[in-house]
């Protein structure tokens, strides 16, 4: 399962002047959404995809998009209200699936970003999680700290441990792993938490303490496309080559 949470606000290209939400903004007369969503492709026959948005207007963007991108299965869930993090926004949107397995697995990424022909490794084999890394500058990320043979010693949210950034992808083996550790996660107050949200990179720190095995994988950094705020859709706009990766 991959899991598209969308229920932020888009508030940074709001106070900007846009009117519509980010994912619909467009390049070349195609909407970020698309980019996004084509960074998986190749899954788009077999896997099952859910989309977590705010309202119907959204939900009604999202089906007519992914049945123009011809995806085969797909959920989409109607929150109705602002949540306190993306893994608060992920874990709502499964407590509304009707059919879901706890024992599949989940992968959850950005609908801000774009990881041209992406392909799950091999190399995380029947690892617990995995995150995607690149080698990035500054804080605004979420960091792991690296050990031997791609094992996870620990991870931050905003505080910056090593070079090695998250893209935003973030890979559970299991369903019911990811909503056990929300939960537990859930008995500490926002204000409390790194960040001060519900983030999911933080979530690993409590599955590497019970002993479960957490790979990384880095990829270069000209193998992610960033567009979650307007400095970096405009940037995009002016470079539309660099969507063609």
């Amino acid at each position: 399962m991959i899991v598209i949470p969308m229920a932020g606000m888009s508030s940074r290209f709001m106070k900007a002047g846009y009117k519509k939400p980010k994912y619909q903004l467009e390049i070349k007369n195609i909407p970020l959404f698309d980019y996004c969503i084509l960074s998986f492709s190749r899954y788009f026959e077999n896997e099952r995809f859910v989309f977590i948005v705010r309202d119907q207007s959204a939900k009604d963007f999202v089906a007519g998009r992914c049945n123009q991108l011809k995806i085969n299965q797909f959920d989409i869930v109607v929150l109705g209200k602002e949540t306190r993090g993306q893994a608060e926004t992920v874990y709502l949107g499964l407590e509304e699936l009707k059919n879901e397995s706890l024992a599949e697995r989940l992968l959850i990424f950005n609908i801000d970003t774009i990881r041209p022909n992406y392909v799950f490794p091999k190399q995380v084999g029947s690892a617990d999680g995995y995150l995607e890394v690149f080698d990035g500058e500054g804080d605004g990320w979420s960091f792991v700290a690296p050990g031997v043979n791609g094992k996870v010693l620990k991870t931050t949210e905003k505080i910056r441990i090593s070079n090695l950034c998250s893209t935003g992808l973030y890979y559970f083996s299991r369903i019911e792993t990811f909503k056990k550790y929300f939960e537990q996660m859930l008995l500490i107050p926002p204000s409390d938490l790194q960040g001060g949200e519900y983030y999911v990179a933080p979530m690993y720190n409590d599955l590497i303490s019970d002993g479960l095995d957490i790979k990384y994988v880095e990829i270069q950094d000209d193998e992610v496309i960033f567009s979650g705020v307007p400095a970096e859709y405009e940037h995009l706009l002016e470079n539309p080559e660099q969507l063609s990766h």
